[in-house]
């Protein structure tokens, strides 16, 4: 499955933005679909993930009630909603998709990826 996300921009603190991740190629509804986040010097982190099952989202801590996702099957698309955005909060956000059967935070976990889309939050 190809995934491409887009997006992302440069917005002020307590500000919001809708970050989108298309999808091609693969059975989109079978998939659990993510998203994670890499600032600079930092490693790849967790944010979201929708499961395919179409149960309740599982946020990181760090974004859990700021943030929602969200996802279209009948779109192949899936949405991540950022708001009351931090300086924090700046990274490239990636979107990614796992054939597991279980949802998870481990980026090992996830079988494809997006290109990533920037989002920059001034203070």
């Amino acid at each position: 499955v190809q995934l491409q996300a887009s997006g992302g921009g440069l917005v002020q603190a307590g500000g919001s933005l809708r970050l989108s991740c298309a999808a091609s190629g693969g059975t989109f509804n079978s998939y659990n679909m993510g998203w994670f986040r890499q600032a600079p010097g930092k490693e790849r982190e967790f944010v979201a993930v929708s499961p395919w099952s179409g149960s309740t989202p599982y946020y990181a801590d760090s974004v859990k009630g700021r943030f929602a996702i969200a996802r279209d099957n009948a779109k192949n698309t899936l949405y991540l909603h950022l708001n009351s955005l931090k300086p924090e909060d700046t990274a490239v956000y990636y979107c990614a998709a796992s054939r597991r059967n279980y949802y998870s935070d481990r980026r090992s976990e996830y079988d494809y990826w997006g290109q990533g889309t920037q989002v920059t939050v001034s203070s």
